[in-house]
């Protein structure tokens, strides 16, 4: 469980490091679909891993206020 308040101080003190982070993913994602990377593009997997990681983010943040 130690690692688990060291998580939430972290996200406490660095509230949109997790939006920032999901913001990259999303626009990685989007310079990506210009390459043919197999299945990391055809899945969009940058894109859902993003978007997961702001809602996270952004509920965490909330949350922990």
């Amino acid at each position: 469980m130690i690692w688990l308040n060291r998580l939430s101080a972290f996200i406490a003190r660095y509230r949109g490091l997790p939006v920032f982070i999901a913001v990259a993913l999303i626009a990685a994602n989007f310079v990506l679909q210009f390459f043919d990377l197999g299945w990391v593009t055809d899945s969009n997997l940058l894109l859902h891993v993003g978007v997961i990681i702001g809602l996270v983010g952004l509920l965490l943040a909330e949350a922990l206020g």
